[in-house]
């Protein structure tokens, strides 16, 4: 089976992503940057909820890899290393090659502390 790609395409580019290369998503209005596993940010002109679309209609399945949390991220869950709730900071992480901080609200920290705990126990 071949492993499917994100393709996120506009009027003059277009680019191809590996689902596992993507560490987080974050909006800034109208626009949105990829964080790659490679430390590559990619600049897109689209608004996370349509990055969200693009993601579940083009991958299936394999987009419960992604999680959005509150209105401005959405994150690999492959690489959630750290949560505190208290700070609002959510380091991702391959524990190797890179480390990236981010913050999110506290009770999307918390939804999604309680979400990786109880998938650990199932």
């Amino acid at each position: 089976m071949l492993k499917k790609n994100l393709i996120i395409s506009t009027a003059t580019d277009m680019v191809r992503i590996a689902p596992e290369r993507i560490v987080f998503i974050s909006s800034d209005g109208n626009y949105c940057y990829v964080m790659q596993t490679d430390n590559e940010t990619r600049l897109l002109t689209f608004q996370l909820g349509q990055i969200e679309t693009m993601i579940h209609d083009q991958l299936g399945t394999e987009g419960n890899l992604f999680i959005r949390i509150g209105r401005s991220l959405i994150i690999n869950r492959n690489y959630i290393y750290y949560i505190n709730i208290q700070s609002q900071k959510l380091i991702l992480s391959d524990n190797n090659r890179f480390t990236h901080t981010v913050s999110a609200s506290k009770e999307a920290l918390k939804q999604l502390k309680e979400l990786v705990e109880k998938e650990a126990k199932e």
